[in-house]
């Protein structure tokens, strides 16, 4: 079973930057797509980004296209995202989430029904 630990939160002022990580143990991510969900006060959780296993293909949320990049790094086991030009509506949790299955591109990507404590960003104005 695969355990995720999202860090790299922290509170920044609006358009300012940070980078989240998504580090792995328990087994290898590298056969997995991986994506990140959000969830604000009040809110229901959200998707944000989604990568294949590869790589090779990412996809946004509507709402942070453009501003965020998501990444990973296979031989170290970790999911990145970068989080650009932010917006005090881009604060709350945000969490990391394998594939339920291997080998599926993003379009395709259903997270596992588990979930980490997730990392906090707050975007003040």
């Amino acid at each position: 079973q695969v355990q995720l630990v999202e860090s790299g939160g922290g509170l920044v002022q609006a358009g300012g930057s940070l980078r989240l990580s998504c580090a792995a143990s328990g087994r290898s991510i590298s056969t997995y797509a991986m994506g990140w969900f959000r969830q604000a006060p009040g809110k229901e959780r959200e998707f944000v980004a989604v990568i294949s296993w590869q790589g090779h293909s990412t996809n946004y949320a509507d709402s942070v296209k453009g501003r965020f990049t998501i990444s990973r790094d296979n031989a170290k086991n970790t999911v990145y995202l970068q989080l650009n030009s932010l917006k005090p509506e881009d604060t709350a949790v945000y969490y990391c989430n394998a594939d339920r299955a291997p080998f599926n591109g993003p379009l395709s990507f259903t997270p596992r029904g588990d979930w980490g404590q997730g990392t906090q960003v707050t975007v003040s104005s």
